[in-house]
């Protein structure tokens, strides 16, 4: 039996999920490796990684895969790293560029514009660099730490996650853990998996080791510590509770109906050890 793969993503975001998997012991029981949120949906569905931090439009996409509960990278209020970005007023917008590193953020971006701001736009695929963007394009779609860095006085700047709270009242997650089916008859096995990913992300939001997070960070992204800090505490939310599902479900639907992406299938959650099958899982 082998240790499980975890397939995990580079952003200032995911750190306090990793804590346990960096700083405890959980780390020797995994496999770990970084990348992006686009490639960590495509290392799953190749089979590669056994877990990932999944955008959560690839659910909709990768058959097979089973939802860790309760935790979650999402947002109840503007988000900050996640920003269509431009020189003109969104209604003036008919051209996009949309960041390859997104799955989530791309479809989010074709919901508000068709059913809010304003249908009829060109999106094209790039790379995340808002000048070649910009140079091409009316706007530019960015998601993680290069949201984070862009000098808003320069340009003018829609937080996404802002917008879809405005117009639907529900809160919006960009990614959550999901693990494939088959590896969990594949690799050797855990007493309580759902846990060890919980208990990671109440270890990682603990204020001290906060702390040891914004000064390792701050600098790394040329943010201001207490920026940082605020971003983690207040702009991300870590659960993936009733609301959140309900956004989440609300997202699908969209989704789909504009055809950003397929129907979703139904939820389907990995049972904590002690937990009834019948009980809810947030």
């Amino acid at each position: 039996m082998r240790p499980l793969r975890i397939s995990a993503i580079s952003y200032l975001n995911t750190a306090p999920l990793m804590w346990d998997f960096e700083h405890g012991e959980a780390g020797s029981e995994f496999e770990i490796s970084y990348t992006l949120p686009s490639a960590c949906a495509r290392a799953l569905e190749a089979g590669t990684a056994d877990i990932g931090i999944i955008p959560a439009a690839a659910y909709a996409q990768v058959p097979g895969l089973m939802v860790l509960p309760g935790v979650a990278i999402a947002s109840r209020r503007p988000v900050r790293s996640i920003l269509l970005v431009s020189r003109v007023p969104v209604e003036k917008i008919r051209t996009v560029a949309l960041d390859t590193s997104s799955l989530t953020s791309v479809a989010l971006t074709k919901i508000l514009f068709v059913k809010w701001l304003g249908g009829g736009r060109t999106f094209t695929s790039m790379e995340p660099d808002i000048e070649q963007m910009l140079a091409q394009h009316d706007a530019g779609l960015l998601i993680g730490d290069p949201a984070l860095q862009i000098d808003r006085s320069r340009y003018l700047t829609l937080d996404l996650a802002e917008e879809w709270i405005r117009q639907t009242g529900k809160p919006f997650v960009f990614a959550f853990w999901a693990v494939r089916q088959n590896a969990l008859r594949e690799a050797a096995p855990l007493q309580d998996l759902a846990k060890v990913f919980q208990q990671s992300r109440d270890h990682g939001l603990e204020p001290g080791n906060l702390d040891q997070i914004t000064r390792e960070w701050a600098p790394r992204l040329g943010l201001k510590e207490s920026d940082v800090r605020t971003y983690l505490t207040e702009n991300i939310y870590y659960r993936l509770d009733t609301a959140c599902l309900e956004g989440l479900q609300l997202f699908y639907r969209y989704a789909a109906e504009i055809g950003a992406l397929p129907a979703a299938p139904e939820m389907r959650f990995l049972i904590p050890v002690n937990v009834p099958a019948n009980a809810a899982i947030v």
